[in-house]
């Protein structure tokens, strides 16, 4: 029996060891990812930024490893799916995904646009999918939301002519779903916050339907050439986001150039931005769009245009849509959430001085959660690699 013991003292030395092993090649890992050029990143942004980068997860991101990191998602009334198709400009029919409440009603309508820079393959409601659903559910809304037509095949403006027709489509039947008419809000991220606020200046413009208030999850705000510091450091494409896919954007949706300087596709320029809804915009720190985004924020509340503000530190463009495994994308989703329901119960108190409120990346009980969660996702990545590495040819 001496021998058995010498052996699993054995096994036991052997397997500590190759345990502290991995633990610093994760610690290395995570340490290294998280060393930017533009500064030094969360480690959870770090990890989920590495693994799209390298291609180890798609955008429409899973990598939580089964019973160690959990979801974002919330409870509350079930939600009845249905995908429709409505008429638009041109004689035609667009798709159309609906998440709403069981019960009477009526409910609040949330149009929701999604973000991909206007062209085809780079965003639709499949990926954005999650937030549709979670604000329904959170807002306890009906949530509609609009597949407009996409570039290059389509050029403006079908997108913005698709996505008000959606909500002349949402107005008029709104008796059909239990939707309420008179709390109407518009919300979009990234490409979908450009057309989410040029909805609130069309009806505006055209006299149509009230919109309640608006909420821009970093917003694309102009095409025009104009001087933005986080277009410059944040370029390259790492932080989800590149300077080539902005020039594509808009050489793909905006071709003619006297069309950059439109109110409907460069906000950020328009001269009249009066009597617009209530507003929250949410900025990332590592995000070209950010400057533009805050910028506008500034120009709305020039207007006196009710408007609050948030940049979120330590996170990259999108990061909104990564609020399953990422606490500070959780935080905006729940502002989001908050917002709409203060701005349907009459409720919202924004304030008449403008400020940018920074929210600073998670705190304790909080930070030690998203450290726990990168460590274990880090694992699950090196390991994945690992085993994909061993089984090429």
């Amino acid at each position: 029996m001496k021998w058995a013991k010498v052996v699993i003292k054995h096994v036991i030395l052997i397997s500590s060891i190759l345990i502290a092993c991995m633990l610093l090649i994760i610690s290395i890992s995570v340490y290294l990812w998280q060393t930017t050029d533009e500064g030094r990143l969360p480690a959870k942004t770090a990890v989920v930024l590495h693994a799209i980068n390298n291609n180890l997860v798609s955008l429409d991101i899973n990598i939580r490893p089964p019973a160690i990191v959990s979801g974002g998602g919330s409870g509350g009334n079930p939600l009845l799916r249905e995908d429709l198709v409505i008429p638009v400009q041109g004689g035609v029919q667009i798709p159309v995904r609906m998440y709403r409440p069981q019960g009477e009603g009526p409910f609040p309508i949330l149009m929701y646009y999604h973000g991909g820079a206007f062209i085809e393959g780079y965003g639709s409601l499949e990926t954005h999918d999650n937030i549709i659903r979670s604000l329904a559910t959170r807002t306890n809304s009906i949530v509609i939301a609009p597949s407009y037509r996409l570039a290059p095949d389509y050029v403006f403006p079908t997108a913005v002519e698709d996505s008000y027709s959606a909500i002349e489509w949402a107005v008029e039947y709104a008796d059909s779903f239990n939707g309420d008419r008179e709390r109407l809000s518009v919300v979009g991220d990234s490409a979908g916050g450009n057309i989410a606020t040029v909805m609130t200046l069309m009806a505006r413009d055209r006299h149509g339907p009230e919109i309640s208030a608006q909420v821009l999850l970093y917003p694309l705000t102009t095409f025009q050439d104009v001087p933005l510091e986080s277009r410059e450091i944040y370029d390259s494409g790492y932080y989800l986001l590149s300077r080539q896919v902005m020039y594509l954007a808009r050489d793909l949706y905006t071709p003619d150039k006297l069309m950059w300087s439109h109110p409907y596709t460069s906000p950020l320029q328009a001269e009249d931005l009066s009597n617009l809804p209530p507003t929250l915009i949410i900025t990332a720190e590592f995000d070209p769009l950010r400057d533009e985004g805050e910028a506008y924020a500034e120009r709305l509340a020039e207007f006196d245009v009710p408007v609050r503000a948030t940049r979120y530190r330590g996170v990259m463009h999108g990061f909104i849509s990564f609020y399953e495994v990422m606490q500070s994308g959780r935080y905006g989703l729940q502002e989001t959430a908050s917002f709409l329901r203060q701005v349907n119960q009459g409720t919202a108190d924004i304030g008449d001085a403008y400020n940018l409120q920074v929210r600073q990346p998670p705190q304790g009980f909080d930070r030690v959660r998203d450290q726990t969660e990168a460590f274990a996702i880090a694992a699950y990545l090196i390991g994945r690699s690992g085993a994909n590495l061993f089984s090429t040819p």
